[in-house]
């Protein structure tokens, strides 16, 4: 009986949807250029900021945006901080001779388990 419901409708090969009454939002297109000259467009929101620079989906390589008049768009530099590395980070909490004693509490507690370890593994 489930049969004859479904008679004469194709299965996922069309949608019951319409796109009456669907309005799309507004859209700009931004067109960029790699350094081997070839060119794509992505398409943003209208209300989206642009970036300087986007990889290209085809190649791979990083294009800068060209403006209206077919130019690259100059990209205004920006200070750019180095990141903080996990060792910037530990000398703003410690001096480095605090590191350094710690370093050697740490070791000698290994050296003294792993001594340990190796006179039970040798009794056994």
């Amino acid at each position: 009986m489930a049969d004859r419901s479904l008679r004469g409708m194709r299965l996922g090969a069309q949608s019951m949807q319409s796109e009456e009454g669907v309005e799309f939002s507004p859209r700009k297109k931004a067109v960029y250029r790699t350094d081997d000259g070839s060119t794509f467009e992505v398409v943003f929101a209208a209300e989206a900021e642009i970036p300087d620079t986007w990889e290209s989906p085809r190649t791979g390589q990083e294009g800068r945006l060209v403006g209206d008049d077919g130019q690259l768009v100059e990209s205004e530099a920006a200070d750019a901080k180095a990141p903080r590395t996990h060792w910037d980070m530990l000398l703003e909490r410690r001096t480095r001779a605090e590191l350094e004693e710690l370093l050697e509490e740490r070791l000698a507690y290994l050296r003294a388990r792993r001594g340990e370890a190796a006179k039970s593994s040798k009794s056994a």
